[in-house]
């Protein structure tokens, strides 16, 4: 009886499995056929509207202009990255990156839906004319900039060196807008530069990540390993590059640990990128310099080693360019760019449209000093009585190896005048003091 009961229990479970699988294949098909539906209805609507402008809107237009139009507003609406790139677009794209061409030497995004200039890049026509990073461009020569792609006022920008431009901005801070006047040039960008502060400070200065950034800061770093106790890494205005070089920089600083994660909707676009002992050179204490024009890989950067605790981060809140693009081609001559990822850092927080927070808030400007009149030094005694000396001797000349030291060195004077940096440089001395280095 016993065994008639555990096969009757046994069979009504059976039963019951069987039963609940054949719902849930239901339920999985009936969901299938109405996702199907659904979509089926959505492209009918689009359809029809097509239809109904192509036969009454006022102006004649084909239905091939209709759906690069419609294409066109649907990628604007995704995000402030992602657009459609017709023929004449990705052709550009590809002229971009493959060839030479004039431009101002600046970094724009989206921000707030206003077109904003993450960065001007060192040295270049948009930096000599006075371009600052959060800058909002009204217009480009006479052409606005409301609803108008990044890459629409890229190419815009872009054009034959030596041909001038002028550009609107709103700036913080000013009661009107700018107008900056900019002849294009050729953009060279020299992405590492070094010098040293009070003999035992190594400053690195990484205007951006190009294929050599992580090559250049170690060479950098091994160069002056004997003499360097304390980093200063300078990431302001660095609108981001390649983000292995800004994985291997990290890695530089930290040994172990994830530096940076990358999630999509697929599992082919999920990556961690993870730091290894063999690829750290440095442990001496370190401070890192952002602003509001460190965008992209420079805010994964800052961010990593933040959430390592490996460095203090001086300056202001950054960009805020946490996503990844791909150039997908529809045709073959025409493309969409698409935002597929963000990227995340180790502590989880996400870097899009928050940024990156600094440990110490530090405004950009000058240091105010003021100098006692009234009070005079031996010191002071002595270098006056030496300069008057060089007027009756002569003063001496300058060789090329004193102007080559002066370019290597940051001087208090020049410290004096970025109090961003003399922030880091001060906040460096007690870490240095602190750690024992």
């Amino acid at each position: 009886m016993k065994n008639k009961k555990y096969i009757t229990l046994g069979f009504l479970s059976t039963a019951l499995s069987i039963t609940l699988l054949f719902s849930s294949t239901l339920m999985a098909e009936s969901s299938t056929k109405k996702t199907e539906a659904s979509r089926l209805e959505s492209l009918a609507k689009f359809s029809k509207v097509i239809s109904i402008v192509e036969k009454y809107n006022v102006d004649d237009i084909t239905i091939e202009e209709l759906m690069d139009k419609a294409l066109d507003g649907m990628m604007k609406n995704l995000d402030a990255h992602s657009n459609f790139l017709s023929q004449k677009d990705y052709k550009r794209l590809k002229v971009q990156t493959n060839g030479e061409f004039g431009g101002l030497g600046i970094t724009v995004g989206m921000k707030n839906g206003a077109l904003t200039v993450i960065s001007p890049i060192d040295g270049t026509p948009a930096d000599k004319a006075g371009l600052k990073s959060s800058d909002i461009i009204l217009k480009i020569d006479e052409k606005s900039t409301i609803g108008m792609t990044i890459d629409e006022a890229v190419s815009l920008m872009r054009g034959k060196v030596g041909d001038p431009i002028d550009v609107t901005i709103v700036r913080n801070g000013e009661v009107k807008p700018l107008f900056i006047h900019i002849v294009r040039g050729i953009i060279t960008i020299e992405s590492v530069h070094t010098k040293i502060i009070n003999d035992d400070t190594l400053y690195i200065r990484v205007a951006s990540f190009d294929k050599k950034v992580a090559a250049d800061v170690g060479e950098a770093i091994n160069n002056y390993r004997a003499t360097t106790k304390g980093i200063v890494l300078d990431l302001r205005n660095n609108p981001g590059g390649l983000l292995d070089q800004a994985v291997k920089l990290v890695d530089i600083f930290v040994d172990e640990g994830d530096i940076v994660s990358q999630k999509g909707r697929k599992e082919s676009d999920k990556k961690v990128y993870s730091a290894t002992t063999r690829g750290t050179l440095t442990k001496v204490p370190l401070v890192i310099l952002i602003n509001a024009g460190s965008a992209s890989a420079s805010e994964i950067v800052s961010g990593a080693l933040q959430d390592h605790k490996r460095g203090v981060l001086i300056g202001q809140n950054t960009f805020g360019k946490g996503s990844v693009q791909v150039v997908l081609p529809i045709t073959k001559t025409e493309a969409i760019k698409l935002t597929i990822a963000r990227y995340y850092l180790p502590s989880g927080r996400t870097i899009q449209a928050v940024g990156v927070k600094p440990d110490v808030e530090v405004a950009p400007g000058e240091v105010n000093t003021h100098k006692n009149e009234f009070t005079i030094k031996e010191a002071d005694l002595k270098q006056h009585l030496e300069e008057e000396l060089k007027k009756v001797d002569g003063t001496k000349k300058e060789t090329k190896a004193d102007t080559k030291e002066k370019k290597d060195i940051i001087t208090p004077e020049m410290l004096n005048k970025d109090i961003q940096l003399k922030s880091a440089v001060d906040i460096l001395k007690a870490l240095i003091i602190t750690q024992g280095k």
